[in-house]
């Protein structure tokens, strides 16, 4: 279930994905992706913190959703694989736990099989699509997991790659509105709140190279959750959501980390 033939990688122009991996130390990663980050870095010394503090969030969150009897998850915006992976969180509780990994970079298919090791009770497939396609995303799903039952669809660190005029919040109401009550909505996203000056320097480089940033408000992140019931403590910068069930990110601490997570419910 991998979709159509993907395009081949472009390494003239920085990649979000690579960019990521390249900030959490891996090596899929070309010298235009480490140059941007640098940039970013140059900016902000704490966005290698940002990027793994999304990570732990996303750890935390599929624990709680396993432990709260979630057996399905769709994971929108994969990325570059980085063990421990969301389905080997999940089929640790949960060992027959059934998970689609979607994303529409070319270099994360190459690296799908690695996706895929999970347990042998469980299901583990990857769908090559892209967010602004919701409705293949719910047609490759529906081969895997079963839309009557609850999911998590998990989009962390994605939807600020994805401006208003692509209709970023009803992309997301389209996905949630295929999945029944007691579905979840599991987010992560950046912001400009806290860090205002910065913040514009780093969407217009990106600009400049080819990437969106679409910093939102509080307020505009919050917006994704119409509708749903938010789990306690509700939008949070995101290591400060049940830091409970995982370690703490060094640097997490050091100053605002400039996002918000959160996990809703589809009542």
């Amino acid at each position: 279930m991998t979709g159509p033939h993907p395009a081949e990688i472009d390494t003239s122009t920085p990649h979000p994905a690579r960019m990521y991996d390249w900030y959490l130390g891996g090596k899929d990663n070309y010298p235009v992706d480490e140059s941007m980050g640098r940039q970013m870095l140059a900016l902000d010394p704490r966005v290698p913190v940002m990027a793994r503090v999304n990570r732990a969030f996303m750890h935390r969150s599929v624990t709680w959703l396993a432990q709260h009897g979630v057996r399905q998850f769709l994971d929108v915006g994969t990325g570059i694989p980085t063990e421990p992976n969301l389905h080997q969180i999940a089929q640790r509780i949960v060992p027959d736990a059934r998970v689609v990994y979607c994303d529409n970079d070319p270099i994360v298919l190459a690296h799908a099989e690695a996706l895929l090791r999970g347990t042998d009770e469980g299901v583990t497939q990857y769908l090559q699509a892209d967010v602004r396609d919701p409705d293949a995303i719910v047609e490759g799903a529906r081969e895997v997991l079963d839309l009557d039952r609850p999911v998590a669809l998990s989009l962390i660190a994605l939807l600020h790659f994805v401006p208003d005029e692509d209709g970023a919040h009803e992309l997301v109401s389209r996905l949630l509105s295929e999945l029944p009550s007691g579905s979840y909505l599991v987010m992560t996203h950046a912001t400009a709140d806290f860090t205002p000056e910065e913040s514009e320097v780093a969407a217009g480089k990106l600009r400049a190279a080819g990437v969106t940033l679409a910093l939102r408000s509080r307020e505009e992140f919050t917006r994704f959750f119409d509708g749903l019931e938010l789990v306690e403590p509700g939008v949070r910068v995101p290591h400060q959501w049940h830091p409970e069930l995982g370690d703490p990110v060094p640097g997490q601490d050091d100053g605002v980390i400039p996002g918000y997570g959160a996990v809703g419910r589809k009542p």
